[in-house]
């Protein structure tokens, strides 16, 4: 059977809000066993930031979950992906908690969705209660714990949201009790010269910069020289007590001089920007090391609403002869903090050539459609694909086309369209269009034939 394959680019993002009170003491905790979270709200994930705290289950299924308030059940889905067997339940007070990837409702729920999927016959169903028809009490028995949908083991995946934007909201925020005396921890730091004319170390690309753990906890970066505008970003995680996960941290701000160039947390943001996590990671180094660098600083096409405060997008502008101490302030929700001093000195100190930019015969233009006529193929990005202008790769082969490399985000969905007016009706029939990963092994993507085009 002949294939038509294409290899596409991975897409990646993220975002956040102004702080607010948050009700304590009024919701329950969802289980009965101590508190330790496998994943924080915010956390860097693929494609989205993580918009809830993952508990773990004591590694097995069959705990007992309980609705954190009283409230209607307002959705209930059970899916093969995702969040599995999930449950939704609206509150009086303005918010909804959200319990994913369980093994089974109570028995009463259980009673109530079995139904549902006897009628319509299917394994896979969500349904949306009428509002009061299914009520909960603080406490009350709703499911137990499991490893359904698109878990990696089990846990139980809780959210809070709230009920009218349906943003959601860190957990901890609520006074979800969580053991915490462990602070951030620094992998790697990285300086990016971020224009033609800047440069880091004599490098005009970016540049990493060890560091060594001072007598007070703090560390201090080795001397940076640099000319022009500068980024900071590094790699890091947070690592909470009784726990070897690497979670994310909740907040990161950099100053210079005394003064704040930018801060950001993750108390909130919206499911609509969470894509944006493109600009706040280094894109092409994950493609290329699968690591997040996260940046202090923001990036051209980044509409998060995660900034608290911030000055020149957060950019260093550096002058000659001039001395700077940036230092950098990475906390977890406890307040446990890890500070990294980063002292730079204005000066010329070229040692390598400059970043040489790599031209192709087609060039996008972030803000306007583009559409490209491949002999055969046609690829259409539509306006704000991406979030940079740049010299896109299109390759055609005999049946495959190859869009760029894996180190270029994509925003939003593009349009591949196949022309097969080469093939009969009968082998049209056998034809679909698929991925192929590196080692150009193909599966299936969703295939819309019209006449001579797969699109």
């Amino acid at each position: 059977m002949k294939k038509i394959s294409t290899s596409l680019l991975f897409l990646f993002c993220f975002a956040l809000f102004a702080q607010k009170d948050y009700p304590k003491g009024v919701f329950a905790p969802p289980m009965d066993i101590p508190i330790i979270l496998a994943g924080t709200f915010g956390e860097l994930r693929s494609n989205h930031f993580h918009s809830g705290v993952d508990i773990k289950t004591q590694q097995r299924e069959g705990i007992p979950i309980n609705s954190i308030g009283d409230g209607t059940i307002t959705r209930i889905k059970v899916s093969l992906w995702g969040y599995g067997k999930v449950l939704y339940i609206a509150h009086p007070n303005g918010y909804t908690s959200v319990y994913g990837h369980l093994q089974k409702f109570s028995p009463s729920i259980e009673e109530y969705i079995k139904k549902i999927q006897y009628d319509k016959k299917s394994f896979e169903v969500e349904v949306f209660p009428d509002y009061g028809e299914l009520k909960v009490s603080r406490g009350e028995l709703i499911a137990y714990s499991g490893n359904t949908g698109g878990s990696a083991g089990p846990h139980l995946h809780f959210e809070i949201r709230s009920s009218i934007s349906e943003k959601p909201t860190n957990p901890l925020l609520y006074g979800l009790d969580v053991a915490d005396a462990t602070n951030p921890i620094l992998e790697k730091l990285f300086v990016y010269p971020l224009t033609d004319q800047s440069h880091v170390n004599g490098n005009y690309s970016r540049t990493q910069v060890n560091f060594k753990r001072q007598s007070d906890g703090s560390f201090l970066a080795d001397d940076v020289t640099a000319l022009g505008d500068i980024g900071i970003g590094f790699v890091g995680f947070d690592r909470l007590d009784m726990a070897a996960n690497k979670n994310g941290v909740y907040s990161v701000e950099l100053s210079v001089n005394g003064k704040v160039y930018s801060l950001y947390d993750f108390e909130s943001f919206s499911f609509g920007e969470t894509r944006y996590i493109n600009t706040l990671i280094d894109y092409d180094y994950y493609g290329r090391n699968r690591q997040r660098i996260q940046k202090s600083f923001k990036s051209p096409g980044n509409n998060l609403s995660i900034y608290k405060e911030l000055f020149n997008d957060g950019k260093i502008k550096v002058n000659e002869g001039l001395s700077y101490n940036a230092k950098l302030l990475i906390k977890d929700f406890a307040g446990n903090k890890l500070v990294m001093n980063i002292p730079v000195t204005g000066k010329k100190n070229l040692l390598g050539n400059k970043k040489e930019t790599i031209t192709t015969d087609n060039y996008i233009t972030a803000k306007r459609p583009n559409n490209f006529d491949l002999d055969g193929a046609k690829v259409y990005f539509p306006a704000n694909t991406f979030y940079e202008d740049f010299y896109i790769d299109l390759k055609k082969g005999k049946d495959t086309v190859t869009i760029h490399t894996n180190t270029v985000p994509a925003h939003r969905n593009f349009t591949i369209t196949f022309d097969v007016s080469k093939y009969s009706k009968e082998e049209q029939k056998q034809l679909f269009i698929a991925r192929l990963d590196s080692k150009l092994r193909p599966s299936h993507a969703n295939t819309y034939k019209r006449g001579n085009e797969f699109t």
